[in-house]
């Protein structure tokens, strides 16, 4: 979609946009998104981190993860980190972005939670180590005629 994208970086992705949805915004939650219009997400500490409405949802759950994945430019490198034992994102969810795009590297952090609790070091390093400039490949050394 963005061929001018060099980079990708997923942290904790989840390839099944559809999983998951429930624990995140509570049951019934299509029932009260279609009677109040909207779900607003808070976090653990009750505060706001964003807004669900009806049409946020159907863009998520229309979104084909196996087509995007696998149009991802070959020349756009993609970095997925995951945790071992995410119970938020299962890792096997790093595992099919690994199987369906060109040009990827996968981390997963032995031990890292969805949050990477005690691994936030690990978790930059891999980070900036794959967002910093490269090196290139120095110019032919003979001349062209």
């Amino acid at each position: 979609m963005y061929p001018d994208v060099p980079a990708i970086v997923n942290i904790s992705g989840r390839f099944a946009l559809e999983h998951g949805m429930e624990g995140r915004l509570g049951k019934n939650f299509i029932q009260r998104i279609r009677k109040d219009g909207y779900i607003d997400v808070r976090n653990r500490k009750g505060e706001f981190e964003y807004r669900v409405t009806e049409e946020s949802l159907r863009d998520r759950l229309s979104t084909d993860t196996l087509l995007s994945s696998r149009s991802i430019s070959k020349n756009c490198r993609v970095l997925t980190v995951h945790g071992s034992k995410d119970e938020t994102v299962p890792a096997r969810d790093a595992l099919m972005f690994a199987a369906n795009i060109p040009n990827h590297e996968l981390h997963i952090v032995a031990g890292a939670n969805h949050w990477y609790t005690g691994h936030e070091q690990e978790l930059t390093s891999l980070v900036l180590d794959f967002i910093r400039p490269r090196p290139r490949a120095p110019p032919s050394l003979h001349p062209k005629l």
